[in-house]
């Protein structure tokens, strides 16, 4: 899987699994812009075959349900939706 990188202060590390045509996860990435953090993300709906299929898998680890955005902090926590205070706390912001 190709995650893109989104310069920034690195607080931790985070990994965005989103829509290319969802509001709440542009929302998401415009917030984490704001914040001034590095990132990294993935358009899950743009991959296909293989990449698609791993990038579900990862997403379903963390989020059975399966909706997006998904951010994944550090490797322990996950965001699930576009929640900007959950969000300021899982970076210790």
């Amino acid at each position: 899987m190709a995650l893109k990188r989104v310069e920034g202060k690195k607080v931790c590390d985070v990994v965005l699994y989103a829509l290319s045509t969802c509001v709440w996860c542009r929302k998401t990435k415009a917030f984490l812009g704001e914040l001034g953090v590095e990132y990294c993300y993935i358009d899950v709906d743009l991959l296909e075959g293989e990449e698609r299929a791993q990038a579900d898998r990862e997403v379903e680890k963390w989020n059975p349900s399966g909706s997006f955005p998904t951010m994944v902090v550090d490797g322990k926590r996950c965001v699930r939706g576009y929640k900007p205070e959950e969000i300021r706390e899982a970076l210790g912001l």
